[in-house]
């Protein structure tokens, strides 16, 4: 696989110092059934210190989980995907973070330690985290099974436990989390596959499957980036007939590969026009704040749907009330998923047979790949590979 050198500078020698720690660390030749109550390891993982991290300057170190509880689970990390969610972070792009940080909620592996309370889990099971971590699970939205929704949501980074314990993520050798959110992977997926899916997945998963993508339907999906290579995945599996919508046709055989019949490029003339009335819902994956609302609008039929997913750091566009009003046209958003979606969708990867298109790289050159994420060189989704905790699936 390719990689881009950074320049060199103090920052950079410290990266590649620790690096070489992580390749050596102590806790290499553990194995599940060495996992005890007494929690024979300890959490290490790229760590961002401040907003420079996002330019490749995460460091490895050590950190200390959330305080354990019976309601928790310690996965071993084998693997984890990039989230464009890592990138904002790291910058402070949405908000300010709460530094150190270590980003990482495609959180796959291996549980280690099970609480005394979550029975659908035990030692040694494949499992997996997402975005989300924590929730009450008392309110109207948890009992509904949209725990996404709760008002006190614990992020899987960045975010606090209710007694004040900081929650990390999975670049890391083991990530702790509630076992609520923890879900089982299924057999016929593998943690490489479905590390991905835990919240890039679901976040497209969720608004195709809860606005009537299937048989019949004409969907189009906005960007054929990490989030909208899923879209196009999932909407032909469900049956439906799939528009992918670019700037441009460059990625056209990569969209008909996964199952798109036609691609719209928006840097065309009057392609708004052209194209008007023709689809039935379209799930929007991009985070362009100049994004051509309006024109999008024009591509629904009457009562069809527009669900955004991609979150803008800027504020949003503005459009025209008018291109709502005039075909009855429903706008609105969707956030990742609960557990029980997660679960349904991996379920149905198994049974499709599904596979996202992904690239695997070193957990021990995590700085790099970021930095290749940023410069947009994923196809489709990059996958970190804890290596020495790999070889034991």
């Amino acid at each position: 696989m390719s990689t881009i050198k950074l320049p060199a500078s103090a920052a950079t020698e410290r990266v590649l110092a620790l690096t070489s720690q992580f390749k050596n660390s102590s806790i290499a030749n553990q194995t599940p059934n060495q996992a005890t109550m007494s929690v024979p390891y300890k959490f290490h993982g790229w760590m961002g210190l401040d907003k420079a991290s996002v330019e490749g300057k995460m460091v490895w170190q050590e950190f200390e989980p959330k305080t354990w509880t019976e309601d928790d689970v310690d996965i071993k990390v084998t693997h984890c995907g990039i989230c464009g969610s890592d990138l904002h972070t790291l910058r402070s792009g949405w908000f300010p973070t709460t530094y150190p940080c270590c980003v990482g909620h495609e959180v796959a592996g291996i549980a280690v330690k099970v609480g005394s309370n979550v029975k659908h889990l035990k030692v040694g099971d494949r499992c997996g985290v997402g975005a989300q971590s924590g929730a009450c699970l008392e309110c109207e939205e948890c009992k509904a099974g949209k725990e996404q929704y709760c008002q006190k949501v614990v992020g899987t980074y960045n975010s606090k436990w209710p007694d004040g314990s900081m929650a990390y993520g999975g670049y890391s050798d083991y990530c702790r989390t509630n076992g609520h959110f923890t879900v089982k992977i299924p057999d016929g997926i593998s943690n490489a596959e479905a590390a991905p899916m835990l919240c890039g997945g679901v976040t497209v998963w969720n608004p195709l499957v809860h606005n009537g993508a299937g048989p019949g339907k004409k969907v189009g999906i906005v960007g054929l980036g990490g989030l909208g290579h899923f879209g196009v995945i999932f909407a032909k599996a469900l049956g439906a007939e799939v528009t992918v919508i670019s700037r441009s046709d460059a990625k056209k055989e990569d969209a008909m590969k996964m199952g798109a019949s036609k691609l719209i490029a928006t840097g065309t003339k009057g392609w708004a026009k052209e194209h008007a009335r023709s689809l039935d819902l379209i799930v929007c994956t991009i985070s362009d704040p100049n994004m051509a609302l309006d024109d999008y609008f024009q591509l629904l039929r009457v009562s069809g749907e527009f669900i955004q997913v991609g979150a803008p750091e800027d504020k949003f566009p503005g459009f025209s009330a008018f291109s709502l009003i005039g075909k009855g046209i429903k706008f609105g958003g969707s956030g990742i998923g609960s557990p029980a979606d997660i679960q349904k969708m991996l379920e149905f990867v198994a049974e499709k047979n599904l596979h996202p298109v992904i690239e695997e790289r070193p957990m021990s050159e995590a700085n790099q790949a970021i930095v290749d994420m940023e410069a947009g060189k994923a196809r489709y989704r990059y996958v970190l590979v804890n290596e020495k905790h790999a070889k034991e699936l």
